[in-house]
C-alpha cells in the first residue's frame, strides 16, 4: 500500500515512521516514473509490513524536493530512523529496486 506525501505530512509519514521509507520523488508529467511505478508497486506489496512506500509528487511538495536537493525524476530515496540510506535517480528494474531497499528492512 503506497502514501502519498506532501510538504504538510513529509516529517509524520517518513521521517517520523518506524521502519524504512522508501520514497518515490515523481511528477504525471514524467514518463520514467510511469515507468518505474509498477515496480515500486510490487517493492510495496511484497515488502509490506517490513518497508512503507511513500510517493511524493514534486510539484505540488516543492518543499520537501527542494530539501533533498531533488533535480531528476523519478528518485527513490530511503529513509530509516527519519535519515537518507540509499538513493537512485533514473528508472530501475525491481530487483535493482529491492537490491537497494533490502539492507534496510527488519525481518
Amino acid at each position: 500500500m503506497e502514501v502519498m506525501a506532501n510538504d504538510a505530512n513529509f516529517e509524520e509519514e517518513v521521517l517520523q515512521s518506524d521502519i524504512a521509507v522508501l520514497v518515490d520523488f515523481w511528477a504525471p508529467w514524467c514518463g520514467p516514473c510511469h515507468m518505474i511505478a509498477p515496480a515500486v508497486e510490487d517493492i510495496a506489496r511484497e515488502y509490506q509490513g517490513r518497508l512503507k512506500v511513500v510517493k511524493l509528487n514534486v510539484d505540488e511538495a516543492p518543499g520537501v524536493a527542494s530539501r533533498y536537493g531533488i533535480m531528476s525524476i523519478p528518485t527513490l530515496i530511503v529513509f530509516k530512523g527519519g535519515k537518507v540510506a540509499g538513493q537512485s535517480v533514473g528508472v530501475l528494474s525491481r530487483s535493482a529496486i529491492a537490491k537497494m531497499v533490502e539492507p534496510h528492512c527488519n525481518a
